[in-house]
């Protein structure tokens, strides 16, 4: 039995402003470097085995804070990494919002594939083919993976059984913990969307 904890990283410099997909040079804001800190003092009341995390740098920037005070080691996972947005990476919201394969792309994400990027179906692959492999490396063990939102919603969709369709009614926020516990011959959902306790920014 393996206990993940998929943790989405700290909040960004631009959170909510553009689609930064997988753009280099994007890290952590203020108020992520205070989240990071929030998950590594809530990840310290577990067992925390093994630390993984995204090759992004606002990722690597999170699990940083967390390896630090939990004294783990950061294994970088390539099969982690964010959505590949494709001509959309670095893109303002505003801006594929007008675009007319934006619609399709959120209503029908079990078979819309993003303009020159990748689909939903291939992330879930990827994600849940990392997730028995780090179960088989991991027997009897806690494993801590620091991801990206529709990666981690991805994987939780499997978990429930759920169609990929249904990404929106998953909210995965900014340094939130999903925990999800499999078996060789089970899954299950333990918790989502664990969010840190911290002072609403004005």
């Amino acid at each position: 039995m393996t206990i993940f904890y998929l943790i989405r990283h700290g909040e960004h410099t631009l959170l909510g402003r553009r689609l930064v997909g997988r753009m280099s040079g994007v890290g952590l804001s203020e108020r992520g470097r205070e989240e990071a800190r929030w998950l590594a003092g809530r990840l310290a009341e577990e067992r925390i085995d093994a630390l993984y995390a995204s090759p992004m740098q606002r990722t690597r920037e999170t699990a940083a804070i967390i390896a630090e005070a939990l004294n783990l080691a950061i294994g970088c996972r390539e099969d982690v990494i964010e959505l590949d947005y494709g001509e959309w990476t670095g893109a303002s919201f505003d801006s594929v919002r007008g675009d007319p394969r934006w619609q399709p792309w959120n209503q029908s994400r079990s078979i819309a594939t993003l303009p020159g990027g990748e689909s939903m179906r291939a992330v879930q692959q990827r994600i849940v083919a990392a997730l028995f492999d780090l179960h088989a490396a991991h027997p009897d063990a806690r494993v801590a993976i620091v991801s990206h939102g529709d990666v981690i919603r991805a994987a939780l969709l499997f978990a429930l059984g759920m169609p990929l369709d249904f990404y929106s009614r998953i909210e995965v926020a900014p340094a939130s913990i999903n925990t999800i516990r499999l078996e060789t011959s089970t899954i299950r959902v333990l918790g989502l969307n664990e969010r840190p306790r911290l002072p609403v920014s004005k």
